[in-house]
């Protein structure tokens, strides 16, 4: 299972979040670069392939993302919990999928960047933009969706016996955050913080905040 939350912020107040988030984490980012594909077959299984362009050579994973978790306990934080399956691929794995019913329903390029780090869970933090190409495969001319926006998601892997941990891990951390967006259950945007410039300012004048 993991723990997710997304959130939106303006592409202006970025750099400031990275400030922060370099501050927090205490790690260097990771350059985000990657190609996915939606693939649906004719019962409407649904799969996504992720190609990480940022690598010297690229790599596949075939994600799941299974159903969220559900119940009074569920309804009542601010945190999906949720059930995903990943494997390592091959490059012929598009190929494969093709050849027993798949078809592409969509494609996207996420530019970004990413920390990874521990903090009461392994976190996992990107601030990515959405590319769509102008044809099939063509991630060299994929232009921004929205330009003025970036989309950014907290996911921490978690399992039965210590998913609450990780809600309050995530929780937690989310707190540090909310000065410059609000993070909620993929889904259930809130909008941009009003007050975030004025935080971002203020976090570039002083540097940053230090490491945690």
């Amino acid at each position: 299972m993991e723990c997710v939350v997304q959130g939106i912020i303006e592409t202006q107040h970025v750099e400031a979040l990275e400030v922060l988030l370099q501050g927090l984490s205490g790690v260097p980012k990771e350059r985000v670069r990657v190609h996915e594909l939606c693939l649906k077959s004719v019962p409407m299984l649904e799969v996504r392939l992720l190609c990480d362009l940022a690598q010297p050579t690229p790599s596949w994973t075939i994600r799941h993302v299974g159903g969220a978790m559900r119940g009074a306990g569920a309804e009542q934080i601010s945190i999906l919990v949720r059930t995903i399956v990943e494997s390592k691929a091959s490059s012929n794995v598009l190929r494969y999928f093709y050849g027993i019913g798949y078809k592409l329903d969509h494609e996207i390029l996420k530019v970004g960047f990413a920390f990874r780090f521990q903090r009461g869970a392994q976190f996992t933090v990107t601030v990515t933009s959405a590319n769509k190409m102008p044809k099939l495969h063509a991630t060299d001319e994929a232009v921004q969706v929205t330009p003025g926006i970036q989309l950014v998601e907290i996911t921490a892997p978690a399992a039965a016996n210590n998913y609450n941990d990780v809600v309050s891990a995530v929780t937690s951390f989310c707190e540090y955050l909310a000065p410059l967006l609000h993070l909620s259950k993929p889904g259930n945007s809130t909008g941009i913080v009003p007050t975030a410039g004025a935080a971002a300012a203020s976090l570039m004048s002083s540097g940053g905040a230090k490491t945690l």
